[in-house]
């Protein structure tokens, strides 16, 4: 079983605070996922996202919730199916400030005995993790400049 964790970059005009909307948004969205990802306004994450977002928590600065779990639940009338967040737009910038400031290296030395034993080796497991910080850094980053706000989305 695959369990994603969707980002979407949208204007912040263009959202509706309704989480049936936001879930039809979201659903469209995940199916142009490889165009949307192509054009750097789409990131997702297939089952590890717990891990990258405790790959942050290593970092003692502001922001570093926000890149995975930041936002606010948005709820339906019968609960959190699919379960969506919404981050507003000064989070996305903090987000994509935290990720510019903080040094990966620095990242992995203070988690890597807790990573190293995640996969086959600590090289591939660093170089997963750069993949998922890289791709992360660019999606808020465009997101931050445009001033987009993000709908993440968990999808299984």
């Amino acid at each position: 079983m695959s369990i994603h964790l969707h980002f979407r970059a949208v204007a912040e005009t263009e959202i509706r605070n309704d989480h049936a909307w936001l879930a039809a948004f979201m659903s469209a969205a995940w199916d142009r996922h490889a165009d949307e990802r192509q054009a750097g306004v789409s990131a997702s994450f297939d089952k590890v996202f717990g891990l990258v977002d405790e790959f942050y928590s290593a970092a003692d600065a502001d922001g570093r919730e926000l890149p995975g779990y930041g936002g606010r639940p948005v709820a339906s009338g019968t609960g959190f199916d699919p379960p969506l967040m919404l981050m507003c737009a000064p989070e996305v910038s903090r987000a994509a400030r935290f990720l510019a400031a903080v040094s990966f290296d620095d990242l992995w030395r203070a988690v890597s005995p807790r990573f190293r034993a995640l996969g086959p080796d600590e090289e591939s497991n660093r170089e997963e993790f750069r993949r998922y910080h890289v791709g992360l850094w660019a999606f808020y980053a465009q997101a931050a400049s445009a001033g987009h706000s993000v709908v993440k989305a968990v999808w299984a």
